[in-house]
């Protein structure tokens, strides 16, 4: 019998069951289509005979399962959840344990918990961090619901976490929905972060005007100092990356600056405004996004509008200096006010979050 069970089988789904695999812990793994259980199993004996097995039905799947059973969740967010967690529940049991671990607005955990309440199913709602690398090699892991039940998970979830020199990558939250909650706003910190460091980068650009080997230096010698860091670190290695595809110049010049969002920076926005917290950076940041979007609209604009080209008398090196201060003023803040929306909700749920924790997790997973 297997020790945990991952049904949904994209690409982190099944990163996932191969990290818990590789730390010893024996997988079954479960989709609604046969090929990615497949290509799963294969790719657990192509590294290493790995200790995971595939199922054919989801009862099937349950049945392979050691009780109380264990199974994490990771398909689409919304209506996708609610018919994975129907057909799991149809044969698992009292005292069993459904963890979600997909991008979920905070209140349909809250729902969910409730509705197995009935079956005796216990219920937890985790954020997941760190993407498709994360998820096989060691993710930050954001749980949330009873204690009893994350307890029997955690010997996975701890081993399985991203490891650095003070401990692992996650820590129980509270009660279902606070999970969520931090993740959630984990993704409103990380945008205003990026677009931080696309300010920053527009700067060095056309005012101090280094090039892409000159920027990747210059962010490279920030990451040695306060502001070290993961974002900062791969933006250094993303500037100094030459395209292999045409041969000529470097790969960001070839990158559309126009993004998208996947919904969690528009509810973290939503939240501060519900919970009565300013998050003036992290909204601004989600603003940019949307500004982004409209690529065409800027193009003609930028027919009309003209910006400064020259800079006269300002010292160059000044302005660098003043940017590294910016920077690591702005991130506090960001931080800052993501920490506070996570205490305005906790308090208004109670539940009762650590923040010292949360704070903890946050800086060990991204520096």
């Amino acid at each position: 019998m297997s020790d945990v069970g991952l049904y949904g089988l994209a690409v982190m789904g099944q990163n996932f069951a191969l990290n818990m695999a590789s730390h010893g812990f024996s997988v079954c793994v479960g989709n609604r289509s046969q090929p990615k259980v497949d290509l799963t199993v294969n790719r657990a004996k192509a590294e290493g005979n790995l200790p995971l097995v595939g199922s054919s039905s989801v009862e099937d799947f349950v049945s392979k399962l050691s009780k109380p059973r264990k199974v994490i969740i990771l398909v689409q967010a919304g209506k996708p959840v609610d018919a994975t967690i129907a057909a799991l529940s149809e044969y698992m049991e009292e005292g069993d344990l459904i963890i979600d671990g997909g991008n979920e607005w905070f209140p349909n955990s809250v729902r969910r918990a409730e509705e197995l309440k009935p079956k005796g199913i216990n219920f937890i709602g985790m954020g997941i961090s760190g993407g498709e690398e994360g998820a096989r090699n060691g993710p930050s892991l954001m749980p949330g619901g009873p204690k009893e039940s994350y307890d029997i998970i955690a010997p996975i979830l701890t081993k399985c976490a991203a490891q650095v020199s003070d401990g692992e990558c996650v820590a129980y939250c509270g009660p279902v929905g606070s999970g969520n909650y931090i993740k959630m706003v984990h993704n409103g910190i990380e945008y205003a972060d990026m677009q931080l460091i696309g300010e920053v980068y527009s700067v060095l650009k056309d005012v101090v005007g280094m090039s892409n080997d000159e920027m990747a230096a210059q962010f490279a010698k920030w990451n040695e100092g306060d502001l070290d860091s993961y974002l900062i670190e791969i933006t250094s290695k993303i500037l100094a990356k030459k395209d292999d595809v045409t041969g000529k110049g470097h790969v960001v010049d070839y990158v559309l600056d126009k993004t998208g969002s996947k919904g969690t920076g528009r509810w973290t926005v939503q939240e501060a405004a519900e919970q009565s917290v300013a998050c003036p950076t992290l909204a601004a940041s989600l603003d940019c996004r949307y500004i982004s979007s409209i690529k065409g609209e800027r193009v003609k604009a930028s027919k009309i509008l003209k910006g400064p080209t020259e800079f006269p008398n300002v010292s160059k090196e000044q302005i660098v200096a003043d940017l590294e201060a910016a920077l690591y003023a702005a991130k506090v803040c960001s931080y800052a006010q993501g920490l506070a929306l996570i205490k305005a909700a906790s308090d208004a749920n109670g539940w009762g979050v650590n923040l010292s924790e949360c704070a903890k997790e946050q800086v060990r997973f991204h520096v």
